[in-house]
C-alpha cells in the first residue's frame, strides 16, 4: 500500500520574498576617497580636482559604485557631487557609502520600485534566514510597502513562519 505525500507548503499559495535577490548579480565597485586626500587626512581641492581627472574611471564602467571614505577625514560635500560627475556617466547606479551601507541602499532602492498591486490579496512570507545579512531597515521598508494590500505577512521560511500581520476581512 502506497500512501501519497502532499506538499502543503507548495499548495499554500505562499509568495516568499528574499529580499538577498534584491542585490544586484553584477559588480560592486568601491570608490575610496582616502587616497586621494594630502596625507589621507585633508582635502586639498587643487590637488583632489587634479587627481580625479588623472583617474582611470572606466575600472567603474556599469557597476554598481559606493562612495566612501575609509579614513576618519572630514569631506566637504562638493567632493563627493564631484565624484559622482565623473561616475555617472559610466556606472550603473552611484550611493554614498561602504559596502555594507550601498548594498542596504539598493535593496531599499528596489523594494521602492515593488509595486505593491502585484502582491494585493496574497499571503506573503519575508525570508528571514540566509548567508547574506540584510539590513533591519530592509524588513521596515518591505513590510510598510506591502501592509496596505496583502492578505498577510509572516517572517521565516514557509515551513517555519512568525506572523507579522493578517488583514481582517
Amino acid at each position: 500500500m502506497s500512501t501519497i505525500l502532499n506538499n502543503k507548503v507548495a499548495e499554500s499559495g505562499l509568495i516568499t520574498i528574499d529580499l538577498a535577490s534584491f542585490l544586484p548579480s553584477n559588480e560592486i565597485g568601491l570608490f575610496d576617497i582616502k587616497p586621494y586626500l594630502f596625507m589621507e587626512l585633508i582635502l586639498k581641492e587643487k590637488d583632489f580636482r587634479a587627481a580625479l581627472l588623472a583617474t582611470d574611471w572606466s575600472v567603474y564602467a556599469d557597476k554598481i559604485v559606493g562612495i566612501h571614505c575609509s579614513t576618519d577625514a572630514i569631506i566637504p560635500m562638493w567632493a563627493n557631487m564631484l565624484i559622482v560627475s565623473y561616475l555617472q556617466p559610466i556606472a550603473k547606479a552611484v550611493y554614498f557609502g561602504a559596502e555594507e551601507k550601498l548594498r542596504e541602499q539598493i535593496i531599499l532602492s528596489s523594494i521602492n520600485n515593488i509595486n505593491p498591486a502585484d502582491y494585493a490579496d496574497q499571503r506573503i512570507v519575508i525570508k528571514g534566514c540566509g548567508e547574506t545579512k540584510i539590513e533591519e531597515s530592509a524588513y521596515v521598508a518591505i513590510t510598510q510597502k506591502l501592509r496596505p494590500t496583502v492578505k498577510s505577512i509572516m517572517f521565516g521560511e514557509p515551513c517555519s513562519t512568525v506572523p507579522v500581520y493578517k488583514r481582517k476581512d
